[in-house]
This record gives C-alpha cells, sequence and structure tokens, in this order.
C-alpha cells in the first residue's frame, strides 16, 4: 500500500534552523514517516541548495534570498509559486505564512486538494501588541511595518484553507479576532518536547566550567534575540538582582537583530561580568546547556506557546515567565513555575525568589517535568496531527 504524501513549506530548511516550527516539522516527520511520505520544502537559507533525507523526511531546497525575514518569505513564495505543476501531494501544510505563493496558484490551477495552514504565532495578534508598546526605532517600525503586510496575507491563507492548525488556545482566540476565521475548522495541535532528550540528567559540567561559572547560579533564556522576547525587561531586572546576588550569570543562547543593541545595554549598566551570550549552539549541546540553569527566565511579551517553556520544563527547571498570551498554558502558576505581569521588578522578584530557595526550585522543576510528559511531547503532537491529515484527506 502506498504512503500518502506530504508536502510540507516552510521558508527555513528545518535541519539548519531550531526555532519551535522546525523542530515541530522534523519531529512530527520522523515519528509519522512510517505512515506518510514527508517532502519538505523549505528556502536556500545557510548554504541549503541540495535535496537531503532527513530522519525519514526528504528536504528539498527551493530557490530564495538569504536574507532576513520578510524577504526571504517572499522570494520563497514566488518560487513556489512557479512549481504548482512540480509539487503534488495528498496534502500541502503551510508554516507561517510559507506556501501563500503556492495556495493562490494551485486555486488558479484548479487544485483541490487538502491545504493545511499551520500558525503558531498569529501576525495580527504581534503587530498589535507592539503598537500597544510604542516606543519603537526606525528598524523596529519598519518590521513592524511588514508585520502588518504579512498579516493580511496571513488571514487570506487561513481564510482559504481547508483546515487551520494552531499551537494554543491563547492563537485560536487570535485568530477568531484578528482573522474571522469559521471555528469549526480550526484544530488546536501543541508543540512538543524530546523528554529524553531534555531531561534533568543531563550532564551540565562541562558547559558550567567553560562558563567559569561552576559555583555560581545561572539564570537562563534561550529564544530569538527580537523585541517581543522582552529581553530587555531581564537586562533590566538583572540590575536589581545583582545588587543582592552578585554572582548571579544570565545565559542567553540564541541569535537575532537585538544582539548588539543588548549586548550594549549590559555593557552600559556595568554588567559584563554577569551576562554571557551564547549565541546559537548546537541541539546536541543544548541539553546540556539547560542543565545548568538554575532558573529559566522567558520575558517574552507575545508568545503563541513557547517551546523553550517546554524544554526547560522537560529538564526539570523552573521557570519565571510573563503571565501573558500562550504562557499560561505552558506553565502552571505556583506549581511549575513563577508567572508575574510584565514588569521589571516583578521579575526580578520572582527570579530572587527561585535563587534563594533550593527546595522550591526542586519542587517546580520535577512538577514541572512531569507537566510535560503528561501534555506536550512530541508522540502527542505527532499523533494528533496524524488524525488532522486522516480528518482533511477524508
Amino acid at each position: 500500500m502506498n504512503k500518502l504524501s506530504l508536502a510540507v513549506f516552510n521558508t527555513q530548511p528545518p535541519q539548519l534552523y531550531f526555532g519551535g516550527v522546525e523542530r515541530r516539522i522534523l519531529e512530527t516527520g520522523r515519528i509519522l514517516s512510517s505512515e506518510f511520505d514527508f517532502k519538505v520544502y523549505s528556502g536556500t537559507k545557510a548554504g541549503f541548495c541540495e535535496p537531503i533525507t532527513f530522519d525519514g523526511i526528504t528536504i528539498i531546497p527551493c530557490n530564495s534570498t538569504d536574507r532576513v525575514f520578510p524577504l526571504d518569505n517572499w522570494s520563497f513564495n514566488r518560487s513556489l509559486a512557479g512549481m504548482a505543476d512540480i509539487i503534488k501531494a495528498n496534502v500541502y501544510e503551510s508554516h507561517t505564512v510559507s506556501a501563500y505563493g503556492l495556495q493562490k496558484a494551485l486555486v488558479k490551477k484548479g487544485v483541490n486538494m487538502p491545504f493545511l495552514h499551520t500558525i503558531h504565532g498569529v501576525l495580527a495578534d504581534e503587530y498589535a501588541q507592539a503598537q500597544l508598546r510604542g516606543g519603537m526605532s526606525t528598524r523596529g517600525r519598519l518590521t513592524n511595518f511588514f508585520m502588518k503586510k504579512l498579516a493580511k496575507i496571513e488571514k487570506e491563507s487561513a481564510m482559504n484553507a481547508t483546515l487551520v492548525v494552531t499551537v494554543s488556545k491563547y492563537s485560536q482566540e487570535k485568530i477568531l479576532q484578528f482573522y474571522g476565521v469559521d471555528s469549526r475548522k480550526i484544530r488546536i495541535v501543541p508543540n512538543g518536547v524530546d523528554t529524553e532528550k531534555f531531561n534533568p540528567a543531563n550532564n551540565s559540567l562541562l558547559v558550567k566550567e567553560r562558563l567559569r561559572a561552576t559555583n555560581r547560579q545561572i539564570v537562563l533564556f534561550v529564544g530569538r534575540l527580537i523585541p517581543r522576547k522582552g529581553l530587555f525587561y531581564l537586562v533590566e531586572a538583572a540590575k536589581h538582582i545583582v545588587k543582592e546576588r552578585s554572582e548571579t550569570l544570565f545565559v542567553i543562547v540564541g541569535e537575532g537583530p537585538l544582539k548588539s543593541h543588548l549586548i550594549a545595554e549590559v555593557e552600559a549598566g556595568n554588567l559584563g561580568n554577569n551576562f554571557a551570550f551564547l549565541g546559537d549552539v548546537s541541539e546536541s549541546e543544548l541539553p546540556s546547556v539547560y542543565g545548568c540553569a538554575d532558573v529559566f527566565a522567558f520575558p517574552s511579551i507575545q508568545e503563541g506557546q513557547g517551546i523553550a517553556l517546554l524544554e526547560a520544563q522537560a529538564s526539570g527547571k523552573p521557570v519565571v515567565a510573563f503571565d501573558i498570551t500562550g504562557v499560561r498554558e505552558a506553565v502552571v502558576e505556583k506549581e511549575t513555575g513563577l508567572l508575574v505581569k510584565p514588569d521589571i521588578v516583578e521579575l526580578a522578584e520572582a527570579v530572587l525568589k527561585l535563587l534563594s530557595d533550593d527546595s522550591l526550585r526542586q519542587k517546580m522543576g520535577e512538577r514541572g517535568r512531569n507537566f510535560v510528559r503528561n501534555n506536550f511531547t512530541w508522540d502527542i503532537c505527532a499523533q494528533r496531527m496524524r488524525d488532522v491529515y486522516l480528518e482533511v484527506i477524508n
């Protein structure tokens, strides 16, 4: 019996980027590869230019610019639109407006195959949140201008999709609010985490030695260095934290356009000895980086779900995050972490509370791991996506 075929679209090559979207694509494909023929089409970024097979998934490069979003997205979509006669599948699945050009081309050609649109964070919501914050730089205003344009495209793609998949109840609410999609065609399938890879037993000694932090407490952040991740809150909170616990080390994992600005803020605040910017780290090293943390801080101000929250809790680490959006569904307040309003002082006090209480950190870490194992594994995610694939085909 031939496998059902899936054509999955994402601007970034999932084997070379390690965001939540990319991990979801790879993990779902790996788990379901025995039942489905997965072909992933991605942009020619980070040197990706030849088709490969990765964990049972075929990954195919489609011409795009290697520049930053949204230029890479637009060029990728132009390429896909030109491949409408070539790409054949039982189900088409687009992540984060990565195939709106193809979707339109298929409609024009009268191709009536199921098309899924997976929305991780609602772009219209991200735009609205940025407008409410205000105080944007010239670059920030330009980014938000493009965000507004892409949100309109995301709305159109969602309206035209057979089904819309999203990662949280919060994202579902925002899709209904901003895009007016029929609620009957929205399916919630949360992201997951590999609880075998991310676990409290990971040996972090080498990481701590490299950071020269064997006797220091570590506050960890993992994510893109972009405005909505709220890193400036953490830098300001650190100024309060080091007054009480001067040896605290803030480890920042990730890259992004704000990196140079954040480093400048750290230096201006005389916090150079309290911060370590590691950039992107490999998938093999990341579990050990989580393992070295005492507290995981996640000051994001808009989040569909937050896969890093799941990884931290699977690693047995207590979380401090803002009580906003999809974060509320990924952290259990006062059980697996502390949720506070978006405020520098409250963020600092919550981190200090956990740093000063070994027993509380241990209890929250244990509860967090159990919470993730019961609700947010990649196996759970993949099986729910399997149900969606079969539903949309039938």
